[in-house]
Parts: C-alpha cells; sequence; structure tokens
C-alpha cells in the first residue's frame, strides 16, 4: 500500500502530480473508492457527507475512470464476498476526514484495515483525519468520539503523527500555539501540515508534498 496523507485533499499540482506517480497511470484511467465514515462522527455530519461527494473540491472530482463509495459501518453485517473482490480491484482508496477514533473503529471492525496491508499497488489518500488515521495516535485535543473498548489508538501504520491544518501565518485553521503544545504532548516525532501540503509515504519512505508550511517535530 502507498500512502498519500493529505491535510484538505488533491488542493495543488504538486500533491495532483503525487498522487499521479503513485497510481503509475492517469487519474483519467484509475479506479477509485471514497471512504465517508469518519464524518458521521462529526457534528452536522449527514450533511458533510453530501458536501464529500458532490461538493465542489471533493476527490470523486478528479477525473476518475470509476468512482463509487464505501461504508465501513455497512461492512461488518455483509458477507465479505460482498466488498472485498471491490477493493481488491481499485486502484485508489480515498479517506475523508471527520473523526480519526471512530474512523479507526471501523476500519478495524470492518476488516478494511487488515485487508489493505497486503494490497502493495493500493494507493491510499486521506484527508485530514483519514491521514491522521494512519498515525499510531492522535492526542487528546482531536480526540472527541469515545472507543466502546476505550481505545485512543489509531491504526499506526506509519510512526509519525500528524498535526493538520495548521495556521502557520495566524489565520483560519489549529493555531500554531496549540499544535505546539500538542507535539509536546504527542511524545513522538511528527508533521505539523497546512492545508497545501501532503505526505507520501511509498515502502516505508517519507516525503513532504508542499506548496504551502510545514514543519518536522521532535526528529
Amino acid at each position: 500500500m502507498k500512502l498519500l496523507l493529505t491535510d484538505a485533499g488533491i488542493r495543488n499540482g504538486s500533491i495532483r502530480a503525487a498522487l499521479v506517480d503513485m497510481l503509475g497511470k492517469p487519474i483519467e484511467e484509475s479506479t477509485a473508492l471514497i471512504i465517508p465514515t469518519a464524518l458521521h462522527a462529526i457534528p452536522g455530519g449527514a450533511q458533510q457527507v453530501i458536501r464529500s461527494v458532490f461538493g465542489d473540491g471533493s476527490m470523486v472530482h478528479l477525473g476518475w475512470k470509476s468512482v463509487g463509495l464505501l461504508e465501513l459501518a455497512a461492512l461488518p453485517s455483509l458477507g465479505r464476498e460482498r466488498w472485498e473482490p471491490v477493493v481488491r480491484e481499485i486502484d485508489c482508496l480515498l479517506v475523508e476526514g471527520g473523526d480519526a477514533l471512530f474512523l479507526a473503529h471501523w476500519m478495524r471492525e470492518s476488516g478494511v484495515a487488515d485487508l489493505i496491508q497486503d494490497l502493495p499497488d493500493l494507493v491510499y489518500v486521506g484527508l485530514s483525519a483519514g491521514s491522521m488515521v494512519m498515525t499510531p495516535s492522535i492526542g487528546k485535543a482531536f480526540e472527541s468520539w469515545e472507543s466502546p473498548d476505550g481505545s485512543h489508538d489509531t491504526l499506526g501504520f506509519v510512526p509519525f503523527s500528524i498535526c493538520p491544518h495548521v495556521a502557520f501565518d495566524g489565520g483560519e485553521g489549529n493555531p500554531i500555539e496549540v499544535c505546539e503544545k500538542w507535539a509536546g504532548l504527542i511524545g513522538r516525532r511528527a508533521y505539523l501540515t497546512d492545508n497545501e501540503t501532503a505526505i507520501k509515504v511509498v515502502d516505508g519512505v517519507e516525503a513532504v508534498i508542499s506548496e504551502g508550511t510545514w514543519r518536522a517535530v521532535n526528529a
């Protein structure tokens, strides 16, 4: 599996070029599924799900050959034969933002978290919480939903954490002083990123793709 962990999706030419490079072919020749599950756990989630699919700037509208929707919370009540072949056949998984702990729970419960680890050619594109879910933990500042088992862990597919939407210029977003405090509490290597930044991870090798501002901390 190849990871493209974005703040706000495919926001600029550099991130789009990284996606095409990871796919190994044009987006127009590639197939995708979008996962909106994490949005259900935030205020206004039902409306956000619609915007994630049909709204301006949606990752759905990048020009895919075909794109479908995969709702993780529905999968445990279905047989794997209903959905697993579809996931195995696609080129790209588009994972929306929302609540990262809720997303981690359903990634595990559905079986998708286990499956995608065995798909070396799959490109995983995360947006905000869809990116944070791949880290070991997100820190209390980003926790709102409580897991039924009390877990505070996300999936840990990468060894670092991410603080997204950082307002380095003091504008809209997470205040830099809050992010710096988060970095001190998270206690591991982390990236502070803005909406024009993504982290590419292929075969364990990390590369920052950015037309904005970012910072590595606790290196």
